[in-house]
């Protein structure tokens, strides 16, 4: 199967919409919102002695608490109305049946494929695994060898670093795994991850490797990136002219991850170190693919094996289980319900392990390029917002920097608490003061102070809602699964908004004008404003 196929995997027009706002459960969401929105949660608990229990959820070694949340039975049954009036069941089938999601580039979203589900793209399905294991293979094959020294650079010599060249989910995803699976990592090979265009960045890191031992990942699914390219030429200069050799042999230590063979060969890649990306495998979806390279390089092609049957695991919940049992399901539609009934703009996410600090950019990427949208699928204006700020940092860091603002704050601001409950690689006194501090968290969160002997400012609200996430462990299988989980999250919300959630257009415009703005002699600035005009006359000496 080649990279422009979509059409052997689709398997018809997806059928349309209604508008969410239209339905029955809005109008009765509208109502529950006016009515008892800031019913307090300590009643909540005071009145049903089994709600903890209730409103939590399993998959596997994942455990979901969605118990401090300003939701009753009577707010779920309502959302879950959405859902089915939505027909997001239907949306579920359509995911992984390879129908067109992406309407605006007539492609389907098959992510769920790179995890080897058997449940994917109906009649397609045999030739896509096949395409997709022939992938996987190879790329687990060049991870071996690189991991064994077996692979070598152009003077003999076995691999010491790897350099990731991507930007947004060619970065951002590979990073994040690497980060967070260091545990397993082999400790005989560093990885880098390149993607901002500032030059003292590539500079810095290419002064302190050595070219022999160095092996660079070009991630990049068009290979027409201005940032990826610009910093990969750079590299690619840096071998000739540290090794003193012809570009032809210094490519050797170059492999491309892309749909775009021909431009990659003619950047000087060969075959042979060409691995594909397909057109239905949007970027912030893609670390489960060759993209994940450099990971796989890290840790192993077992234990990347083993993330993708962890997501594989939460793809086969999402399509199994019943809507009030689906976690993703119920992630999104507290989120529905805190956006558009309760007015929140913002969700932080909050993992208290540091090695999961890059899984907070990565997310951020998934949810707002898939859900920043102004128009539903149809192209028509919405009449209700969609997305929210996604933002956070590792705990306990994040205490001390904005979490004065959603105890405090005039802002509702929902929180995701992420914890690993086994972790060998920290001290078991510190692990317990950590886990200790992300529940104290949420307990003060709910619960406030509203003590009428101290003063104002040192009341608490409280009634500010959080969800916990328990890991079992930071595993390759368990990191598979919350990747999904948070994936099919998105997914639903922009289901339920009747929105595209594969398209990023909004990316696009301001690539074009810096295109205009780096054209040779002047030639595409006629079109640019005034004020942009001049600043960038300022910048290249000229006012």
């Amino acid at each position: 199967m080649t990279a422009k196929e979509p059409s052997e995997i689709a398997t018809g027009p997806v059928s349309p919409r209604p508008s969410p706002s239209g339905t029955d459960a809005w109008g009765r969401l509208a109502a529950l919102a006016r009515d008892g929105g800031e019913r307090a949660m300590a009643d909540l608990f005071a009145a049903d002695p089994g709600r903890a229990e209730r409103y939590s959820l399993h998959c596997g070694d994942l455990f979901l608490d969605y118990a401090k949340n300003r939701v009753d039975d009577a707010v779920l049954a309502a959302l879950v109305q959405l859902a089915e009036e939505m027909d997001l069941p239907a949306g579920i089938r359509a995911l992984f049946a390879g129908e067109p999601l992406n309407v605006s580039e007539g492609r389907p979203a098959l992510h769920v494929a790179l995890r080897g589900s058997d449940r994917v793209a109906g009649a397609a399905g045999e030739s896509l695994r096949t395409a997709v294991a022939a992938e996987l293979a190879r790329a687990r094959d060049l991870a071996a060898r690189v991991r064994a020294g077996t692979w070598r650079g152009v003077t003999g010599r076995a691999v010491s670093d790897v350099i990731n060249i991507g930007i947004g989910g060619s970065d951002m995803g590979p990073r994040m795994l690497y980060h967070a699976l260091r545990q397993y990592a082999d400790p005989g090979i560093r990885c880098h991850f390149i993607a901002n265009v500032d030059g003292a960045e590539i500079r810095s890191l290419l002064a302190g490797l050595d070219p022999e031992t160095t092996l660079v990942i070009v991630a990049s699914k068009s290979f027409t990136t201005h940032e990826t390219r610009l910093n990969a030429g750079t590299t690619r200069d840096w071998f000739e002219r540290t090794l003193g050799l012809p570009r032809a042999e210094v490519m050797g230590h170059f492999v491309a991850i892309t749909e775009n063979f021909a431009e990659a060969r003619a950047f000087g890649i060969a075959d042979q170190q060409l691995f594909r990306m397909w057109d239905w495998v949007g970027g912030r979806y893609s670390l489960w693919s060759s993209i994940g390279l450099a990971a796989m390089i890290s840790i192993g092609p077992e234990a990347f094996g083993e993330l993708l049957a962890g997501a594989a695991e939460m793809d086969a919940h999402f399509l199994s289980a019943p809507l009030v049992r689906n976690m993703p399901v119920i992630l999104a539609l507290l989120g529905i319900w805190y956006r558009n009934f309760l007015g929140a703009e913002a969700q932080a996410v909050v993992p208290y392990c540091e090695r999961l600090g890059y899984f907070i950019g990565h997310l951020q990427q998934l949810d707002m390029e898939s859900s920043g949208k102004s128009v539903s699928v149809d192209g028509e204006p919405l009449d209700y917002p969609t997305g929210t700020l996604v933002f956070g940092q590792t705990g306990t860091n994040g205490q001390h920097s904005f979490f004065q603002l959603i105890h405090q704050g005039t802002h509702l601001i929902p929180v995701d608490f992420i914890g690993v409950v086994d972790d060998p690689l920290s001290d078991p006194v510190h692990h317990q003061a950590l886990l200790s501090h992300m529940l104290a968290q949420g307990a003060a969160l709910m619960r406030g102070g509203d003590d009428p002997t101290l003063p104002p400012e040192r009341r608490h609200p409280g009634n500010r809602p959080s969800n916990v996430l328990l890991l079992k462990g930071l595993t390759p299988r368990n990191l598979g699964a919350l990747i999904a989980l948070y994936e099919h999250k998105v997914f639903a919300q922009g289901w339920l908004w009747n929105i595209n959630s594969f398209d990023q257009w909004g990316v696009e415009l301001g690539k074009a004008i810096a295109g205009q703005l780096l054209a040779p002699g002047g030639d595409g600035l006629a079109s640019i404003d005034p004020s942009t005009r001049r600043l960038l006359d300022i910048i290249q000496g000229s006012a």
